[in-house]
C-alpha cells in the first residue's frame, strides 16, 4: 500500500485465552500478498470445509477486482488505460473511491489513493531509497490527486490526467475483512474472529461467553510486546485496524524515511507518531481512517479524529517514550462493552 506503508500491527490473543478451544475451528492461508485467519464456532459445529472453499473464492473475486499487483485485474486495467474517457470499472471500486475520497477531503489531502507513482518514485517499492530532486518529484505531482479523478457514474472511473493511476491498498485490505466476514455470516455463522494481515473484525464471544481479546502491538522496531489490550464483549460486529511506521522504513545518510507519504508535499511525513488504531463498526471506514490519522500525525490528526467521532489512539514517540493521545470516542469505547487495558 502506498501511504499506510507498515505492517499492521495487531497480536491475536483469542486462543490462548479460550477455555473451551475444542469447540472452536480455525481456517488459514495466504492472500493479497500477506496471510489470513479465520476463527469460528457455532453451537452445532461448522462445516469448515465448505467454509474455506467460500473464502478461497471470495479473495479470488477480491484479487480479480482490487488488487494492484495484478495486471488483469479490473483497477489496473483502468490505471493502464491512459485516456482521459471514463472508463467502465464496477460498483464495488467505485464505492471505495467515494469512501476513500471522503476520508481524504477529511484529512485535506494528506491521504490519497492516487499517490502511487509518488511511493515509486521515492524507491520505497524496491529495496533502496532514492530521494527525488525538486524537478523530479513536481513532474510526477502532476499525475496524482484526487481532484484528477472523476466519477461520472455508479460504474465508471474518469482521469483528467492520463497518467493518474488509483491504489486501492490502503483501503482495500479493510474492505477485504468485511467482505470474507459476510461470506462467514452467509454461513449462518455469527461468533467469529476474521484477520488479514493483522486487521480483523470480530462478532459474537467465545464459546464460554467471553470476550473476544486482542493485543496490540508496543510500535517499537523489532518488538513484540504488548502496548494495550482490547477485549470485544459485544454481539454486533467490531473492526480494529492499525497502520504504523516503524515496521517499514529506510535510513538514509543518517536521516530516517518513512514510508508514509504525505500526498500533500509528495513526501514522507516528520512527525513523531508512529502508529494509529481505529475503532469503528465498519472495517472500510476503519482501514481508511487509521491511514489517514497515521498520515497527519497526532498534532493535527487528532482534532480531525474528535470533529468525525472516530475512535483512535494515538501513540507517538518522544525520545525513548511512547506517549498515548485518544479520541473522545475512544475514550468512551467502554459503553459499548469495549474495554481497552
Amino acid at each position: 500500500m502506498m501511504i499506510r506503508t507498515a505492517l499492521l500491527i495487531i497480536t491475536l490473543l483469542y486462543l490462548s485465552a479460550c477455555t473451551r478451544t475444542d469447540e472452536v475451528q480455525t481456517l488459514g492461508g495466504s492472500a493479497q500478498g500477506t496471510t489470513w485467519h479465520v476463527t469460528v464456532w457455532q453451537p452445532g459445529g461448522v462445516n469448515t470445509d465448505a467454509l474455506k472453499t467460500k473464502i478461497d473464492a471470495e479473495f479470488e473475486r477480491l484479487d480479480k477486482a482490487l488488487s494492484n499487483y495484478r495486471s488483469d485485474s479490473m483497477i489496473e486495467q483502468f490505471n493502464q488505460n491512459k485516456t482521459t474517457i471514463a472508463i467502465t470499472v464496477s460498483e464495488e471500486i467505485v464505492s471505495l473511491v467515494q469512501a476513500a475520497q471522503l476520508v481524504s477531503e477529511a484529512s485535506h489531502g494528506c491521504y490519497d489513493l492516487t499517490i502511487k507513482p509518488l511511493f515509486d518514485l521515492w524507491g520505497f517499492k524496491g529495496d533502496t531509497l532514492t530521494p527525488p530532486t525538486t524537478k523530479q518529484l513536481a513532474e510526477v505531482r502532476q499525475h496524482i490527486g484526487f481532484e484528477r479523478l472523476a466519477i461520472p457514474s455508479d460504474e465508471a472511473l474518469q482521469k483528467t490526467v492520463p497518467k493518474l493511476r488509483v491504489d486501492l491498498s490502503s483501503i482495500a485490505q479493510g474492505y477485504s475483512v468485511g467482505r470474507i466476514a459476510a461470506v462467514v455470516e452467509a454461513a449462518g455463522i455469527s461468533n467469529y474472529l476474521v484477520e488479514i494481515g493483522g486487521e480483523l473484525q470480530t462478532r459474537g464471544r467465545k464459546p464460554d461467553g467471553s470476550a473476544w481479546r486482542i493485543g496490540l502491538e508496543k510500535p517499537l522496531p523489532g518488538g513484540r510486546a504488548v502496548q494495550k489490550t482490547i477485549a470485544i464483549n459485544q454481539d454486533s460486529p467490531t473492526a480494529i485496524m492499525t497502520s504504523g511506521t516503524y515496521r517499514h522504513y529506510f535510513d538514509d545518510q543518517g536521516k530516517r524515511f518513512s514510508h508514509v507519504l504525505d500526498a500533500r508535499t509528495g513526501k514522507p511525513i516528520v512527525h513523531n507518531t508512529v502508529s494509529v488504531t481505529v475503532i469503528h463498526d465498519n472495517p472500510t471506514q476503519a482501514d481508511a481512517w487509521s491511514t489517514a490519522l497515521l498520515c497527519l500525525g497526532a498534532k493535527d490528526g487528532l482534532a480531525i479524529a474528535q470533529q468525525n467521532h472516530i475512535a483512535a489512539l494515538f501513540i507517538s514517540e518522544d525520545g525513548d517514550q511512547l506517549g498515548e493521545m485518544p479520541t473522545d470516542a475512544w475514550q468512551a469505547l467502554k459503553e459499548k462493552n469495549i474495554e481497552v487495558h
